[in-house]
């Protein structure tokens, strides 16, 4: 039987500094987005906010390790959002576990 193993992503270093609290936590697990959350923000606008602010960190990563350039990288990456949004793949579901 193979073993199976999980790939954590390391704490941010500003968090280890300061200390904070986890908010989201995503996987890929047989090629699908596994999630752990909470809810975190009195205001769901903030999730807005925070979706943004990962959107941009992701094309970050790709101009940095492939030859997209950040804007073309956020383009793509805001299309897949709006072709999601506008026609679901997986609604998925969400229980309160965390």
């Amino acid at each position: 039987m193979t073993e199976r193993k999980f790939e954590a992503l390391n704490v941010p270093p500003d968090a280890l500094e300061k200390g904070g609290i986890e908010i989201l936590r995503a996987s890929v697990v047989d090629g699908a987005v596994s999630i752990a959350l909470r809810r975190a923000f009195d205001d769901p606008f903030t999730w807005g906010v925070l979706l943004v602010d990962l959107a941009r960190h992701a094309a970050r990563v790709y101009a940095m390790e492939t030859d997209l350039s950040e804007e073309e990288a956020l383009a793509e990456i805001t299309a897949g959002i709006h072709a999601e949004l506008d026609d679901p793949t997986d609604p998925g579901s969400t229980q309160a576990i965390n």
